[in-house]
């Protein structure tokens, strides 16, 4: 049967490489149809780069479930400046406006029907293992997409395929059940996981998904939907269920057979031990250089980054590491919060997470490789024979909440952010160290699109400590400790908890980790009182609506308010309702309206 409407989709990813605008502009294409293409292997990942490339836009910041995740959990604050009311509204479960979030579902539902399309096209191919392998790379994507989904708005409309023809493509698919929308996601990263070929880690070019980031997804899944929903296995289309026990032997392969190793220093895994930044960076100078992307065995899952030079259709940059970066103004600020380069001042670490942490492991080497704190920071300065170590805290103190930034404490997560280094005459930085030579030598160097680390979804220590979580052994939990020289310690369900919040914390996971050990609403609550400075004025922490964070998380249940366009455009059933629902908790009333920042 011809599928013209997957061809248009597929001919759209091939404009989206070449530039082009029109969606529907398919004349350079009309060689390529279901009987010739794709029918190499080179043909399927020409196409499926176009599905990748979502990937991409996906995590651009204004769109992204880790960015939403990470302001929503207990380890960070909205932050930015005062007119950025989104992040500091959606901390506070509140809004700024009706379609808040209407661009992560457009975006989503834009790149399901890529993944769909290359679905439908892949069938095409001759059977074998490059078949096998494209096949499941698009399925992983598509359950990674509605898991986005799902987690962030509950109940939404599920496009299980392409559609056969136009009249159907017109259609919009009614909203699914929790429990199928799952069922959908667990049938596509089952189908991945036992398809796909075994390899080694490096076996294909850096940013492709395996077999492995497959195993890894599946048992996030698992984690999420068995202890959110509070049951004994996840279920699968076909009728079947996947067990535990299914999971651990997934992880064990992934584990023993894939070639993924821990690197030897936690440091070295960010970027800030770069060749370059290191040797100017007191806490990093004796840190083996950062392991760069596409080398590191530690990687299972990663969006490849690089620079870009205008803003354009395709997101190509890190925006994580703008929009995490201080908002001090002036590039020669940035001599007093090295290795920090200049960003949008979203996100400042809750330095309740520092506080518990110096309590529950007081001389972990993560915390501070993972967290710029001012007041435990040392920066260098001057040059040469007269270059000493100095504290920061009295430099930062003229920064504290320039620049007008909000909901600041003085904290900065140092995992994925704007890096910076010195030029070669030592007085000058490099706005990001990818600009200089030795890197990406990009000629343009700028503070918003010069950032290329690529984005991590999910690290080898990830897949350990789930397999330890859900074999109930301590191996994976003690080989992550073993690596900072922490003890060893028995397996608790308290010890994957606090090994989880630290050794991932500001990776994408706190927030779904909070919701299925259901501690969320308790930990939320845990940010008032805090001391933060808007506009250099110190204030605290407090709540923005007649409601605590955890009293909206309770009335909520984590889920947040399905955009009015999309209620709009899906219509009333017969009796005049709506079909799209909105969620439990989200009321349309002034109380929940974000305006501004209040110091009640």
């Amino acid at each position: 049967m011809k599928k013209l409407v997957y061809l248009l989709v597929i001919a759209a990813m091939f404009s989206l490489l070449a530039g082009c605008d029109d969606f529907l502009d398919v004349s350079n294409y009309t060689v390529k149809d279901e009987s010739s293409y794709p029918k190499t292997e080179a043909d399927a990942i020409e196409m499926l780069n176009g599905v990748y490339s979502r990937l991409n836009r996906n995590t651009a910041v204004g769109s992204s479930y880790y960015g939403l995740s990470e302001v929503l959990s207990d380890q960070r604050f909205g932050g930015g400046g005062m007119a950025d009311r989104g992040n500091q509204a959606v901390n506070q479960f509140m809004y700024t406006s009706q379609n808040q979030i209407n661009g992560t579902w457009t975006s989503r539902y834009t790149s399901i029907a890529y993944a769909n399309a290359a679905l439908a096209a892949l069938a095409n191919m001759n059977e074998g293992t490059v078949k096998d392998q494209k096949i499941g790379e698009a399925k992983v994507m598509l359950a990674l997409w509605y898991f986005e989904l799902v987690q962030l708005l509950g109940d939404i409309p599920l496009m299980k395929r392409a559609p056969e023809n136009l009249e159907e493509a017109k259609t919009s698919p009614l909203p699914s059940s929790q429990e199928d929308i799952y069922k959908f996601i667990a049938q596509n990263l089952w189908e991945a996981y036992n398809s796909m070929p075994e390899c080694q880690w490096d076996t294909y070019p850096s940013g492709t998904i395996t077999k492995w980031a497959a195993a890894g997804m599946l048992a996030r899944v698992y984690l999420f939907y068995t202890g959110f929903y509070q049951k004994a296995s996840l279920p699968l289309e076909d009728g079947g269920q996947i067990t535990n026990n299914q999971i651990v032997s997934a992880l064990d392969e992934c584990i023993n057979k894939s070639g993924h190793s821990l690197i030897p220093d936690f440091r070295s895994l960010w970027a800030y031990t770069n060749s370059l930044t290191k040797a100017d960076y007191p806490f990093a100078i004796d840190a083996p250089t950062w392991v760069r992307d596409g080398e590191n065995p530690e990687h299972v899952f990663v969006v490849k980054m690089k620079p870009h030079s205008t803003y354009n259709s395709t997101i190509s940059c890190n925006e994580y590491q703008l929009y995490y970066a201080p908002r001090q103004g002036g590039a020669t600020d940035y001599t007093k919060l090295f290795p920090l380069g200049m960003g949008w001042g979203h996100g400042p670490v809750n330095s309740r997470l520092w506080d518990d942490w110096v309590i529950d492991e007081p001389n972990d080497l993560r915390r501070k490789a993972t967290i710029w704190n001012y007041k435990a920071e040392t920066i260098f300065t001057g040059t040469g024979s007269d270059r000493v170590e100095v504290s920061a805290e009295s430099y930062y103190e003229s920064q504290w909440g320039a620049d007008r930034m909000w909901e600041e404490t003085g904290m900065w997560q140092k995992k994925m952010v704007a890096t910076r280094a010195y030029k070669p005459d030592g007085i000058n930085l490099y706005y990001s160290f990818m600009s200089a030579p030795e890197y990406f030598n990009y000629v343009n160097d700028n503070f918003q699109q010069g950032h290329g680390c690529d984005f991590i979804f999910m690290r080898f220590a990830d897949i350990l400590l789930m397999h330890s979580e859900l074999s109930q052994t301590a191996d994976g939990l003690n080989r992550v400790r073993a690596r900072v020289n922490l003890p060893p310690v028995t397996y608790s369900i308290e010890a994957i908890q606090k090994e989880r919040r630290y050794e991932l914390a500001f990776e994408g996971v706190r927030w779904g980790d909070m919701r299925r050990w259901h501690i969320a609403d308790i930990m939320l609550d845990r940010m008032y009182g805090v001391e933060i400075r808007n506009d250099a004025i110190p204030t605290v922490m407090k709540k923005q609506s007649p409601w605590t964070a955890g009293e909206r998380y309770r009335e909520t249940n984590g889920f947040l308010q399905v955009p009015l366009t999309q209620r709009e455009l899906a219509g009333k059933d017969e009796s005049g309702n709506d079909i799209l629902k909105q969620n439990q908790g989200w009321p349309d009333i002034p109380e929940l309206l974000f305006t501004q920042w209040v110091d009640n």
